[in-house]
């Protein structure tokens, strides 16, 4: 009498077909992920904040800082301007104290002594005391009337004579 299959012996090769039949192979599990789409996201997106970023500079003043010099420099033209900043945050034009400290009377004094020449060169004369604040809004002042060159004074240590200095921004 003949022997139903499944209750005769399996050879070992049968074995092992008969185990395997439900699962598949470590191959075809691995997952592949796709980078491609990803990459292409990014680089829309760096080409997106490239255009969206502005190079442009036109609203800032360029300034070369000066250089001190143990010796005055007497070849150097006087300025017609000058802007001084005393300890108190007070603003001189041209040697005449202004009423208030506000920038807009120093942007009415400094238009009213240069007239419509912005060409020439603006002394800005601080006080070593003088606050930071005080000699940014001198030069903020003196950029948005439209001066394109500034120049600093600095003061020699042992004489403390002021010397102008031939920064010039342009």
């Amino acid at each position: 009498m003949p022997v139903p299959d499944d209750l005769r012996p399996l050879h070992q090769s049968e074995q092992d077909d008969r185990v395997n039949i439900g699962s598949r192979n470590k191959r075809d599990d691995d997952l592949e992920i796709n980078v491609t789409s990803f990459i292409d996201v990014l680089l829309l997106l760096l080409i997106f904040f490239m255009l969206a970023t502005s190079f442009v500079t036109e609203g800032r003043i360029n300034i070369r800082l000066p250089e001190a010099s143990a010796q005055s420099d007497s070849k150097a033209a006087k300025p017609q301007l000058e802007v001084g900043v005393n300890a108190n945050g007070s603003y001189r034009v041209n040697g005449q104290e202004l009423i208030n400290n506000s920038a807009d009377t120093l942007m009415a004094a400094i238009n009213k002594v240069a007239g419509e020449s912005r060409e020439q060169t603006v002394l800005i004369r601080a006080d070593a005391s003088s606050t930071h604040q005080a000699v940014v809004t001198a030069m903020d002042v003196v950029g948005r009337i439209g001066f394109k060159s500034i120049s600093i004074a600095t003061v020699n240590q042992p004489n403390n004579a002021p010397v102008a200095s031939t920064g010039k921004s342009n």
